[in-house]
């Protein structure tokens, strides 16, 4: 840990979602050092995506923002990696979820990543990334319905998380709502 490090404040952000959600990808995008990794070869059950690789245990990277560093923990979107969950979620700040709108059924992709992660996201902030989505815009409304029914009100965007901007906006809206909470 360098000196900066052990000065500032320590925040753990999660990213959680489906394989193919943009996980590396968001962390990739942020992360102040080239990030660690775990890819592995894509054997898995998951036929939802093409990728030929998936994240076996975590994603990790770091980004200092004005003086705290925040560490960015990404989970292996598989369900037969769902052990790592519970670790990784331990001492997390706030989480970023990522839905892919082009997957099969991304409503209940959601559904089995907010009743997975209900602790953490119950009790601290999070945001929620939409992406590859169609161009008719109606994603937000779609994905604010399903919240509102839980009597839930989380900020919610659609992104591209290739794009630093994107992937900035979602973490600081999380650390601007834990802030306020």
């Amino acid at each position: 840990m360098t000196k900066k490090e052990r000065n500032s404040s320590l925040h753990k952000i999660l990213f959680i979602g489906p394989t193919g959600a943009g996980k590396t990808t968001a962390i990739t995008a942020i992360s102040d050092t080239p990030p660690i990794t775990t890819e592995a070869a894509n054997t898995g059950a998951d036929k939802q995506t093409t990728k030929s690789t998936t994240t076996v245990a975590m994603d990790y990277g770091s980004i200092e923002l004005e003086h705290d560093v925040v560490h960015l923990y990404g989970i292996p979107g598989q369900k037969r990696f769902r052990f790592m969950w519970p670790i990784l979620a331990r001492g997390a700040f706030g989480c970023v979820v990522l839905i892919d709108e082009s997957r099969d059924d991304p409503l209940q992709d959601l559904d089995d990543y907010i009743k997975a992660f209900d602790d953490l996201i119950r009790r601290q902030s999070f945001v929620v990334g939409v992406v590859k989505t169609p161009k008719d815009g109606m994603a937000i409304e779609k994905y604010s319905a399903f919240f509102a029914n839980l009597g839930m009100f989380p900020p919610i965007f659609e992104a591209d998380v290739r794009e630093k901007a994107d992937v900035l906006m979602m973490l600081e809206i999380l650390l601007i709502n834990q802030e306020i909470n």
